[in-house]
């Protein structure tokens, strides 16, 4: 039985239609084959293997510009599990590619096998030796994996620019590097140790005492063939030397066949060529980092040279005095981010030939930083530059040079024309021949009339150039083709440099690995690839292939969607801050379904397959908490989309209803407690399950969409009257949310204040006394419209409370306080374009602070605190991040308590105001590592600044989350009044 009120989502279907060459072909509407499909979950468990078209389309797509289908999706637990699947896949022919974030930017991520996903089950890490050395699991997030050793004063070397998104796996894979990696710090030269699965399925940990035994014992004739290779690249002093001059510079084209004269025997030669081998050799279960130093006193300097040859020239002279990082941008991408934000507007006018470098100091000390600053100042007092410069300290500086630098991918990607593809390359010259290589770069880019960019990492002499083709044109394919050929002669003939200086060398440059390293060295890769891999079931053509023209296929078509979405560039940014990632899709997916479902034709299957599971994978699991924006490189909100989607798919008797909602809240907030009472009542009579079977069958009648769950640990009513105030002499209006004003505390709490006595006391306790309006009742911020895509009942309710907040702070006069974090947003930011033009004339002048800001900006400086709890957790909401106060509520915590933590893994709940009641297996999903986190260790309070996020905190954990106004009101009472 289809639900009254049940959301259509054919509604969506509206969007320009023109078949793509690259579409999902017909065989993808029936998923996976079902031998396959049949034999796997077999093999695994259904909940291990994905096999719906949605599925097998959302995982074709990486940061890449390439596109393949994979004919099933392994989620894999275990390493019981990888080794269960590489045994299939040698019997029966299948290839086998593994992926963890999908960053990767030249197709690695992808298969048209099986393909396994070890990110979702393969994150952890372990603190060892202090600091000094990092025990990590290939899908732990690179930034997560610092975070670990920021304490200690360490970090991992690999520093790519895609840290917060990639992992530990594809670092190693790929043998990123970064902006101060160099070729010293890298992957390669850090690693201390590799637990590693081969083909055959035998686990090796390098570490053990009998590793070199256990290898020789499983892999005889690998390790007889390792040691012939070594033999015959030491039998050619030529090629020893060719080696050791190209790998002197960044290189991850091919093999890192270095190896061969770094290692000493079969086992850590083998351990060394996993690096860089891109899932070709074996699948890394583990690894072991020695860690390098975090130095944190900074000198940085943004400088701008006359011509390219003048910036390169300054190049040599920073790194010889130590410089981090010097990074270069050419005028293209000075160009492409004028007028963003901490850009110069005299910029705009700046000589066609005008280069940047930004360069950095960082030391371990005080006065060693005061050491770098004399060199550095005295180096840069030699230069010619078009502007003064100077070295600051000012860390805010240094940030807005960085979000330059940074920006450039933003800003080209977000401003390239709609229907083009995005790539971007990297290459590596000698360092001492940079600037010539940078101006024949720019000069291929006119001769194949591409608009593109030119940056990188000088200091090493890596170069990245980012171009916007046209993929859907085959003669565009064609032109691309022709434009790299010249790029290979120009890079690898002209300057024997590296066609892949740090992103793996991937589908776009394995057909050029014998054009750069010859013959000879090329077939004894070939050989190394048939030893470790005889049956070429890991990931066939990514690092070697026969084919010359592989890396013109399968490129992928960026159809024109939706403005809001049609600037994504696919990088993966958003997939580890998305609520909803491990439980249906992310925003990446969610756009690459419905770019699928425009590159379909009219009554496609493939479409009609993507529809049927679209509303729920991606609509209404979307806690549309725009943290993918905060994410996201060109700033996209993809909850904006599933919000509009919403909306579309609603009916006029849902929008009536809604509407009429709004009109009338202020009895629907009265009915919300009395239902809440009544509830708690009946539970304690019924239990909780059988409530909870009243509510799900209201839910499966009416809609799942609008009807609530009753949840296991409902708090309380709200009080129904509210404090008495004054408004005379207040300090400030006093905006009690009306998710405060309907959800009380948790039950079994007795006599304790509600949050609105809490706030009121303890803001006069301060001597800045609130006034909570009479006429309160009925107000909201409005999210409960604007979340579902109602727009006349957001309309209708965005304009009450902004009119209502104009005539409370008599027009601005007042400050406005308001108690939960979402609502804050809400009637900070996210009502502004509902407004009328006199409402948002008025608007832009409230003066409106969230608690957090309040309490730490306002209230600590004049409350003292009497007594430490002596440790707290705090959860900083989707809110509090878009607010930037996560520092301050840390701060907070920090000033309570003994101990204050807020978890590394930390991130959006997915209550999402009511999305928590409709899907509450969206915020279990979503917070399932932070409460593992929280769960380790025990805690004397557990604090948040929004009510249902709070609530979705309890329910994870089963600690009672609660303002930190509770507590704070509690530990600054004066010591004789503290209840005991």
């Amino acid at each position: 039985m289809r639900p009254l009120l049940a959301p259509d989502v054919r509604a969506i279907m509206s969007l320009p239609r023109g078949p793509q060459r690259d579409r999902a072909p017909d065989w993808v509407a029936a998923g996976t084959p079902p031998r396959l499909r049949d034999d796997l979950v077999a093999l695994l468990g259904s909940d291990r293997v994905l096999t719906r078209p949605i599925d097998l389309i959302r995982y074709a797509t990486d940061a890449s510009p390439y596109r393949l289908f994979p004919k099933v999706v392994v989620i894999a637990r275990t390493v019981d599990d990888v080794r269960k699947v590489l045994d299939y896949a040698r019997q029966k022919h299948e290839s086998v590619t593994f992926r963890s974030a999908g960053t990767s930017l030249s197709g690695q991520a992808q298969s048209d096998g099986i393909l396994v996903d070890v990110r979702r089950h393969w994150a952890g890490v372990n603190v060892e030796a202090g600091g000094r050395r990092l025990r990590a699991r290939p899908g732990t997030i690179l930034s997560r994996a610092n975070l670990a050793l920021v304490a200690h004063g360490y970090r991992l070397g690999p520093d790519p620019a895609s840290a917060s998104a990639c992992t530990i796996g594809g670092v190693i894979a790929n043998n990123s590097s970064g902006m101060c990696c160099g070729t010293t710090q890298n992957s390669y030269k850090t690693l201390s140790s590799l637990t590693f699965m081969l083909p055959s399925g035998m686990l090796i940990d390098s570490a053990r005492p009998d590793a070199e035994q256990q290898f020789a014992a499983a892999e005889p004739a690998l390790v007889a063939g390792l040691m012939d290779i070594k033999r015959e690249i030491e039998a050619d002093p030529e090629l020893v030397a060719r080696l050791r001059k190209k790998f002197s510079i960044k290189n991850t084209t091919g093999y890192h066949m270095e190896a061969f004269l770094d290692g000493p025997t079969p086992l850590e030669i083998f351990r060394r060529l996993i690096v860089g081998s891109e899932g070709t050799l074996a699948f890394i279960a583990e690894a072991v980092f020695d860690a390098v130093p975090d130095d944190q006193y900074r000198l940085t300097s943004f400088m701008i040279f006359p011509d390219m040859y003048a910036a390169c020239a300054a190049v040599k002279p920073f790194v010889d005095h130590g410089a981090a990082a010097v990074e270069l941008v050419d005028r293209a991408s000075l160009r492409a981010v004028e007028g963003k934000a901490g850009v110069p507007e005299r910029w705009k006018m700046l000589p066609e030939q005008a280069t940047g470098l930004l360069v950095e100091f960082r030391a371990p000390s005080e006065v060693a930083r005061a050491e770098a600053e004399r060199t550095a100042a005295a180096t840069l007092a030699g230069l010619k530059l078009l502007e003064p410069a100077e070295f600051t300290r000012d860390p805010v500086l240094a940030a807005q040079f960085w979000n330059v630098r940074s920006g450039l991918l933003a800003s080209v990607g977000g401003a390239r024309p709609s229907g083009s593809s995005f790539i971007l390359e990297d290459v590596c010259f000698p360092p001492e021949r940079l600037a010539d290589g940078a101006l024949d770069l720019q000069a291929l880019f006119a001769k194949h009339h591409f608009a593109g960019i030119v940056f990188g990492h000088a200091s090493a002499g890596n170069l990245h150039f980012l171009i916007t083709p046209f993929l859907n044109d085959p003669a565009e394919v064609a032109h691309y083709g022709a434009f790299m050929q010249d790029i290979v002669e120009l890079v690898v003939g002209k300057y024997e440099g590296s066609l892949k200086a740090e992103h793996g060398t991937g589908r776009n440059v394995a057909p050029y690995v014998e054009r750069e390293w010859g013959g000879k060295l090329t077939a004894l890769m070939w050989k190394l690839k048939r030893l470790a891999d005889p049956k070429n079931i890991l990931a066939p053509g990514i690092v070697l292939t026969d084919d010359p023209e592989s890396h013109l296929k399968n490129l992928q078509t960026s159809p024109t969607i939706e403005k809001t979405v049609d600037r994504c560039i696919q990088c993966g940014y958003c997939e580890p801050v998305c609520p909803s990632r491990n439980l249906t899709t992310t925003p990446r997916q969610r756009i690459a379904l419905r770019r699928e479902m425009a590159r379909q034709p009219e009554a496609s299957s493939v479409s009609a397959q993507i529809l049927a599971e679209y509303d729920y994978d991606a609509i209404q699991t979307c806690a549309s908490d725009g943290s993918c924006a905060m994410a996201c490189p060109v700033d996209i909100n993809t909850g904006v989309l599933m919000k509009h989607f919403r909306h579309l798919e609603h009916g006029p008797r849902a929008e009536l209803i809604a509407a009429t909602v709004a009109r009338r809240f202020g009895t629907v907030e009265r009915v919300a407690r009395i239902g809440l009472s009544v509830g708690d009542a009946t539970a304690k009579v019924v239990g909780h399950r059988t409530l909870a079977a009243a509510t799900a069958l209201a839910r499966a009648v009416v809609s799942k969409e609008l009807v609530p769950s009753w949840l296991p640990n409902m708090p309380a009513a709200a009080k129904a009257q509210l404090p008495k105030t004054s408004r005379q002499g207040a300090a400030g209006v006093y905006f009690t949310a009306c998710v405060n004003r309907i959800f009380g505390r948790m039950p079994g709490q007795g006599r304790k204040p509600s949050l609105q006595e809490a706030m009121i006391a303890v803001s006069a306790r301060a001597g800045l006394p609130l006034w909570l309006p009479e006429d309160i009742g009925g107000h909201c911020c409005a999210t409960i419209w604007h979340s579902k895509g109602y727009r006349e009942g957001n309309s209708i309710m965005a304009n009450r409370i902004a009119g209502s907040l104009w005539r409370w702070s008599d027009g601005s006069r007042l400050p406005i306080v308001c108690d939960a974090s979402s609502c804050s947003f809400g009637i900070t930011s996210e009502i502004v374009e509902h407004l009328t033009p006199e409402n948002r004339e008025h608007h832009v002048r409230l003066k409106i602070f969230d608690s957090v800001a309040w309490a730490h900006d306002r209230l600590l400086p004049k409350l003292k605190i009497e007594h430490k709890a002596a440790s707290a957790v705090v959860h900083p909401s989707c809110s509090i991040n878009h607010l930037n106060l996560a520092k301050k509520l840390h701060g907070i915590a920090a000033a309570m308590a003994d101990v204050a933590v807020t978890p590394a893994a930390a991130g959006c709940c997915a209550f999402a105001g009511d999305r928590g009641f409709l899907h509450a297996e969206l915020t279990r999903s979503a917070t399932a590592e932070e409460a593992e986190e929280v769960r380790a260790r025990k805690f004397d309070a557990y604090l948040g600044s929004n009510r249902t996020c709070e609530l979705g905190m309890n329910l994870a954990t089963g600690k009672n989350y609660e303002s930190f106004v509770y507590l704070l009101e509690e530990l600054t009472r004066p010591s004789e009044a503290v209840e005991h």
